[in-house]
This record gives C-alpha cells, structure tokens and sequence, in this order.
C-alpha cells in the first residue's frame, strides 16, 4: 500500500505496516501498559492523519501530545535514536515537522473553552454525571420537560438549580401532570448538583456553545488541524471527563449526515483513558455507547479507544474496533494474564508468531499490529516497530502554547462567557410578579385583581397563580391577626365579619381562577369588617 492511501505506521514481518484510510472509519484500539510507547504512537498517528488532510480530536489527560504544534529539534536528546528507527523502518526523508493546532479546555486555562448547554447534555447523560437512581432520574426527566413545555431555556448549573428549586416547590402540581416528584429525590438532585458545582462542571455549561464544526477545519496546505483537549485538570474528574467526551460523541453522531464509507475518515477521535467511559456505567449506558460506535462509522467518524488493559473495553464495544495496536502487558497479576491472553484472541492468527508470549516481549516502541485491509478483512498480527514523530516529543511551553493560541482559527469567539436569559432569570421574574400580585391582594382586595386575565392552560400560569394565593395568604393570615387583635372577642359583628369576608374572598379566587382562595383572603377582610 502507497503511503499516499494510507498511514504507514512502522515495519514489521519485514514488511511496512499501513493504517487503510478508507478502512479508519471502522474504530481501533491503541493498548498497553504504561511507559509502553502508546503515547508516542497516537502522536504519530494524529500528525499522519492531519498531514493526510483528516481532522484529529485527541483528549491529552497527561499534556506531552501538545508537542504535535511543534517541530522536532536536533536538540532534543534522543534524536539520534529518532534518526536510527527512522532509517531501520525505512522511513524516507524523515524530517521535523509540526502539525495545525487548536487547544481547548473545558476550564478555559490551556486553550479555548468548551461549553455546552443543559438542554443539550439532556437528563440522561446528566443523570449519568450525577450518579442517580432511578426515582431521582424520572423527577430530572420531569424537571426537564417542565421546562421545555414552558419554553424555558436550561443554559447553565443555575438555570437547572433553579429549575429544581421550582419543582421541589410545587411538587404537586406537578406530579398531577407529569407523574410522581418526591421532595426528597428533588433534594438529592440539589445536592449533586451542588457537588458538580464545587468540582468545577459549572464552566462546561452555558454559552457560547460549541459548534462542532469547528473541529473540521484544514490550513492553506490542506492539513487537517489537530484539536487537543487539555484533560490534565479534568482527569481529577473522571466522570466529568467520561460524560463531557462520550457527549461529544453523541453530538457528531446527531450532527452529521451519513457518508457510508468514505476515501479517509471526516474526522478522528481518540479517546485515552477509555476504561473510564465503562465504568460502573448501567447496561443501558453501555448500549447507547455501543450503539453510537457501531453507527458513527456511516458519519465517516472513526473512534480510537486508548487504554492500558484491553479488557477494560467491554465485548460489545470491542467487537467494533478492527484496527488494533498492542503495546506491551506485564505478567504480574492473574488480571494481567488473563488480558494477555484476551488480547492475543482478538488477533488473526500469524503462523510465524506466539503472540502470546510476544505481547510480555514487546520493548518500547513496538507493537503488534493488525488493521483492516482493503476487502475489510483484518491483517494477520505483526510485530511492529513503530514510526518516530515528525513532531516534538513532551510538552510544550507556556509560551509556546500562548502563541499557538493567539494566531488560532478560532478567534476569541468562546473566550467570553455570554448570559443571556433562561429559566433562572424567568424564574426568578414570575416570583417578583407573584409577590407583587400578591401584595396588591393584601393591599387593595377584590378590585385589584378582577381585572386580571382569565385562568391560563399554561401550568407555569396556574403555579405562578397559587403562588400568588400562597403570599396573599401568608400576608391575609398576619394582618388579620393584627386587625382581629384590636377587636374584643365578644364583638358579637366578628363572626359576622369572618363570613362575609369567607365569601368575598371565594368571588375574588373564582375572579383569578384559584377557586378557594377565600381561605387565604379571608383574614384580611374578615379583619377589615371586624
């Protein structure tokens, strides 16, 4: 295969070892252990498919793959042993060369800033996030579709906290319409929510949101960039972390149309640390994981699992992955055995090779690869000595990163949060109005309020009505018992009072369409008529 139909990875059987383009699209999995050279191998894969004119996003969960936005130096002190794999591999020309840049970070400190909305996450992938049961599911679900048929925007953490508070808040109401919302499953929510807020998840949520078609940008020479996610802060979150990517998934798969199999993948997505994505996650989880990775392939998207014990990929999902890079595994616990020997499974058999024993033997550098060839068919397993980077090899400086992300295609358009109003802001306007109604209840009685619109099919509208009841009340209540305290008991008017007072505030609830409402009013009249 010519270099030009697919990425030439390094030389093995004697012979050099390609990566199909038009075979990328089918996934693959980058394993083995740490200190491997697994690092190393996806560097050199995202500048090949860059230079190949493919778009690479890549999570960087330890910051040495920003080395990709510079050149090789002769300086470096291992470039003697760059320059003698080089030629061992027959890799023509080898040459310093850097690859097109963008870097990104959820916190904003290392690169642009990623962000989403509520309503975009959805209640599953949140509810994954904060680890809920089921009852506190369903009442998250509801929370959300109250919400969207008030056409309320869910835009951030306080957007959705808020959210909660007016769910916890008319509880009933809104189990008549939408089902069951226990309180307590409301205040466990408030409490994982309030959890995610001290981890730092508030800076994922909000706008500007991410385009995605931002990650499908070339340069003037045709290379594709190479979008980096600086993930070494977010790892303290893993669950973050494994939320924020496998949604990014979810969005290219829902984005885009479908291409079938496609001369070289659109875009490439490598996912390191990828045990995490799988982790205590429910069986439903895992069959959207594996539906998504089955289905994404037809986008023209191929996803590269990076971990370091293969077994750490459940069945399902591995099945899918038929480009297959292998690093070393050590021996040292029945774990690490029984991985060995899964993994050897999972290669088309090479006569000439115990990929077994291989796998214990491999040195730094090295692999054993199997990828998809032409006819779709898996390769037999090679031992492979891995290609050396055009690209710097660690990290990059401060300033260097500066600079990167000064000249970036991106501009500033993420850089600066934008507010505009959602549900915390709305919510917040109709408990103004309520207590504003609800003072002018309490201040000018029946003629203040026969005036205003009829009852509303809008729940919103007859919450925000009982609200307004609920203060009337609470202000009824105390200034009945100041007037009824200036009044002798024995004031033979007072009981009297207390009905006509009963009856005028039930016209003035039928009036604001609160049947009932009388009871709450009826303090203030009944007061006024003593």
């Amino acid at each position: 295969m010519s270099e030009s139909a697919g990425i030439f990875l390094g030389k093995g059987g004697g012979e050099k070892q390609f990566l199909n383009l038009s075979r990328a699209n089918r996934h693959g999995l980058i394993a083995g252990a740490t200190g491997t050279g697994k690092t190393v191998t996806v560097q050199g894969l995202c500048e090949s498919f860059s230079n190949a004119g493919v778009p690479v996003f890549v999570a960087d969960v330890k910051g040495d793959l920003s080395g990709v936005a510079m050149p090789g130096s002769e300086s470096f002190k291992h470039h003697d042993k760059l320059i003698e794999r080089a030629q061992e591999i027959g890799l023509e020309e080898y040459r310093y060369l850097d690859s097109p840049t963008i870097f990104w970070d959820l916190y904003g400190e290392k690169g642009h800033p990623i962000r989403t909305t509520i309503s975009e996450m959805g209640p599953l992938l949140l509810g994954r996030l904060m680890d809920l049961s089921d009852a506190q599911q369903g009442v998250l679900e509801i929370a959300f579709r109250f919400a969207d048929d008030e056409g309320m925007l869910l835009l951030d953490l306080e957007d959705l906290q808020a959210m909660m508070v007016a769910t916890s808040e008319h509880a009933k109401e809104l189990s008549a319409q939408y089902g069951n919302v226990s309180r307590q499953s409301v205040g466990a929510i408030q409490r994982k929510l309030l959890q995610l807020d001290n981890q730092g998840a508030a800076e994922f949520f909000g706008e500007p949101a991410l385009d995605i078609d931002d990650f499908f940008r070339s340069d003037d020479q045709g290379r594709g960039f190479v979008n980096i996610l600086m993930a070494d802060k977010l790892m303290e979150q893993p669950k973050l972390y494994a939320t924020f990517l496998l949604w990014l998934m979810s969005e290219l798969f829902e984005a885009l149309p479908e291409v079938g199999d496609p001369d070289k993948p659109k875009l490439v997505f490598f996912f390191d640390e990828a045990h995490l994505l799988f982790d205590d996650a429910p069986d439903a989880l895992q069959d959207k994981i594996e539906q998504v990775v089955r289905l994404i392939r037809s986008k023209g998207i191929g996803v590269y699992f990076i971990t370091q014990n293969p077994i750490d990929i459940p069945e399902k999902v591995g099945g899918q992955l038929g480009n297959r890079i292998q690093h070393a595994l050590r021996a040292f616990t029945p774990r690490d055995k029984r991985a060995i020997k899964a993994a050897s499974e999972t290669f088309r058999i090479n006569p000439d090779l115990d990929v077994e024993t291989a796998i214990t033997e491999l040195k730094v550098g090295e692999a054993l690869v199997s990828t998809l060839m032409d006819d779709g068919a898996p390769s037999p397993v090679e031992r492979t000595l891995i290609r050396p980077p055009y690209s710097r090899m660690g990290p990059i400086s401060t300033g260097e990163r500066a600079a990167i992300r000064a000249a970036s295609p991106i501009g500033d358009i993420y850089d600066e949060r934008v507010d505009r109003e959602s549900a915390a802001e709305i919510l917040e306007q109709k408990a103004q109005d309520a207590a504003e109604t609800a003072q002018e209840v309490a201040e000018q009685g029946e003629e203040a309020v026969r005036e205003r619109p009829r009852k509303s099919k809008s729940l919103w509208a007859r919450v925000g009505r009982a609200a307004a009841g609920a203060a009337a009340a609470s202000a009824g209540a105390a200034l009945g018992r100041r007037m009824s305290g200036r009044t002798s008991r024995a004031n033979p008017t007072a009981s009297a009072a207390s009905a006509a007072g009963s009856t005028i505030g039930n016209e003035i609830g039928n009036a604001i369409g609160i049947p009932g409402v009388g009871r709450f009013v009826r303090g203030v009249l009944g007061g006024l008529l003593r």
